[in-house]
């Protein structure tokens, strides 16, 4: 394994470790199991040990994709694998499923799966649940039309397998007779249930259900707060699919954190604009892609609008737009103001957590005022190396966390 990066030495003269925000939040990271040269075995072992420092550092959770195919972006296919290892090598930290692609797996091995690593893990699972896309879901031999059904069948079916002592299906999908399934989990009655969701529908669909939102689209947190308030609205009447109501919020976004406040948020950047890059995976089949991340980030910048004022009509206060941008040339124009987005106002968007500490407490002060659970963090992508997310690991919980708690 890589040695440890050494303990880092942040000294700057505006240290807040000793102010309280009353923020209630929750850190995590999130992993794709990228690296800078996709390395199998190195990058099993760098993410081995990010999730060991993350755990003794005072994170609350790390969260592990499930992709196929992609192997120029992501080598986890098998979450439950790595947390066979992590349920023995950390503590305290959880283990999120972010999440599993129910539509491509049996719920009986799901629900197995899921509750092995529960019991490994003396109960630090969270169950995310997803359907992934048509590039993947075409790969698996699944129909992209059937996803969203199959999803919710499963996803009813599977907390019923760990309530029931003796568990029977009848439905579009699957047909299970009589049986008895173990093990069941160590959390009871089950591990708290999430799915990934990307837009409004399906911010209301969890709210609904009674299952928490992993909000994946890296937003500005003032674009996502109207959504978290009418998600804590529905779900007072929702109707749950599990046994308890998990009503909880993550947002994500990029996060960096290091001793060079410039350094860091401008490394940040270049590594969220690498991973939404022209022709990556998140954006396959995708129409107007950067119309709309312009609009996730907060509308177009007051002086990027005034640079492209021949070409951009933004309404609104201070490039805050009141309704979707308005891009006269389109998709390719949109993408050349998105790659001029600078890191400085990604940054006090919140869009990105990222710079010295001081600067990471700032931006995470937006997000506290929306009223979020979680924060997730991704870090470890194929631009950031392995020693600066491991510097960043230790400084946010040397210096950032503990100003949240």
């Amino acid at each position: 394994m890589v040695a440890r990066h050494a303990i880092c030495r942040y000294t700057g003269a505006n240290q807040r470790n000793e102010r309280k925000w009353g923020f209630s939040v929750k850190f995590s990271l999130a992993y794709e199991m990228q690296r800078p040269t996709l390395d199998d075995h190195a990058v099993i072992e760098e993410t081995i040990e990010q999730c060991i420092l993350a755990d003794e550092m005072g994170f609350d959770a790390v969260w592990f994709v499930e992709h196929h195919f992609l192997t120029t972006f992501s080598s986890s296919p098998c979450p439950e694998v790595i947390f066979g290892a992590l349920s023995r090598l950390t503590k305290n930290i959880r283990l999120g499923f972010g999440v599993v692609i129910l539509p491509y797996h049996h719920p009986i091995r799901v629900a197995e799966r899921v509750a092995m690593v529960d019991q490994l893990s003396h109960g630090r699972v969270d169950f995310g649940t997803g359907r992934s896309a048509p590039y993947e879901q075409t790969g698996m031999g699944i129909d992209p039309r059937f996803t969203r059904d199959m999803w919710e069948e499963s996803l009813n079916m599977i907390p019923k397998i760990w309530e029931s002592e003796t568990f029977q299906w009848e439905g579009k999908f699957w047909n299970v007779p009589p049986r008895e399934i173990l093990p069941k989990p160590y959390q009871k009655p089950h591990p708290p249930i999430w799915v990934a969701a990307l837009q409004p529908a399906t911010y209301q669909l969890a709210a609904e259900k009674g299952i928490g939102v992993m909000a994946l689209g890296v937003n500005a947190p003032s674009v996502l707060e109207p959504h978290i308030s009418a998600y804590r609205e529905t779900i007072k009447n929702a109707t749950p699919v599990g046994a308890t109501v998990n009503n909880q919020w993550l947002s994500s976004c990029f996060g960096l954190c290091g001793e060079d406040d410039k350094a860091a948020k401008e490394l940040c950047t270049q590594s969220l604009k690498t991973f939404f890059g022209p022709g990556r995976p998140y954006f396959q089949d995708q129409q107007d892609v950067y119309s709309k991340l312009l609009d996730q980030w907060g509308g177009v910048p007051e002086h990027l609008s005034q640079n492209f004022s021949r070409y951009v009509e933004v309404q609104g206060v201070n490039g805050a737009p009141s309704s979707p941008v308005d891009l006269s040339g389109g998709n390719a124009l949109a993408q050349k103001i998105w790659e001029e987005f600078d890191a400085e106002t990604l940054a006090q968007r919140g869009v990105i957590i990222a710079g010295d500490p001081n600067s990471c407490i700032e931006s995470l002060k937006l997000h506290e005022a929306t009223g979020v659970d979680q924060m997730q963090f991704l870090m470890a992508t194929e631009t950031v190396g392995h020693e600066e997310v491991m510097k960043s690991i230790e400084m946010f919980g040397k210096h950032v966390i503990p100003a949240f708690r």
